[in-house]
C-alpha cells in the first residue's frame, strides 16, 4: 500500500526538486533515509531504588513503543556521575530508529497530529536543520502524541526527534522537507 508521504514524494517532490536544482535523473532526487527518536529519562530515576527505576523505565518504554510503534532499545549510561546521581549501567534513555513504512506512517502522523498541537507552536526554525540537510527538533512534552492517554501517563517526558536525509546542503534538506509537508517558518 502507499501511503499519502509516498505519493506525495513521487508527484509532487520529486519534479519539484529536479526544476529547482537542476537532477538530471529522478534517482538524484534526494529523499528522507530515516527517523530516530529518543529521549533521556535519567533526571526522572536518579535517586530512586531499583525497584522505582524499573517502574518508571519500563512505563518510558510503553508510552515510547506506543508513539512509534516499535519497541525502543534502552540506553545505558556509560560512567557514574556523582552530580547527576547515575551509575555506570543504569538505564538512562530509549531510542527508536524508524524506516520504511513505519517511518513515513510516523511522519504523517507527526507532521498533520502532532505539531499542530503543541502549545505555542509558530512553525519549524530553519536554524534546526544541520549542514547536510537533516531535521532535528525537539517536543518537550510526549503526551502531544494521541496513541497516549494523558491520565495514564504519570511521567511526562520530551521526545528528541532526528529526520535523517541523503541531502548534500542545508537548503536541499530544508526544500525537500518543505515540499513534503513540513510546517517550516519562512
Amino acid at each position: 500500500m502507499i501511503t499519502p508521504l509516498s505519493e506525495k514524494y513521487q508527484k509532487e517532490v520529486i519534479p519539484e526538486m529536479m526544476k529547482k536544482f537542476g537532477y538530471k535523473n529522478t534517482m538524484a532526487v534526494p529523499k528522507i533515509k530515516k527517523v530516530v527518536v529518543n529521549t533521556g529519562f535519567g533526571r526522572l530515576i536518579a535517586g530512586k531504588t531499583s525497584e522505582e527505576q524499573k517502574k518508571i523505565s519500563d512505563a518510558i518504554s510503553e508510552d515510547f513503543s506506543l508513539i512509534t510503534g516499535q519497541k525502543p532499545i534502552l540506553k545505558n549510561s556509560k560512567k557514574s556521575i556523582a552530580g547527576f546521581k547515575t551509575r555506570k549501567g543504569l538505564p538512562i534513555g530509549t531510542a527508536v530508529i524508524l524506516r520504511g513504512k513505519m517511518m513515513k506512517d510516523f511522519l504523517e502522523r507527526l507532521i498533520h497530529l502532532v505539531l499542530p498541537r503543541l502549545r505555542d507552536f509558530q512553525g519549524i526554525d530553519p536554524n534546526s536543520f544541520d549542514n547536510k540537510g537533516n531535521l532535528t527538533i525537539g517536543i518537550k512534552e510526549h503526551i502531544a502524541f494521541l496513541e497516549v492517554s494523558p491520565e495514564k501517563s504519570k511521567n511526562i517526558f520530551g521526545l528528541e526527534i532526528t529526520v535523517v536525509t541523503n541531502t548534500k546542503t542545508r537548503e536541499e534538506g530544508i526544500e525537500l522537507l518543505k515540499l513534503l509537508g513540513f510546517p517550516i517558518k519562512r
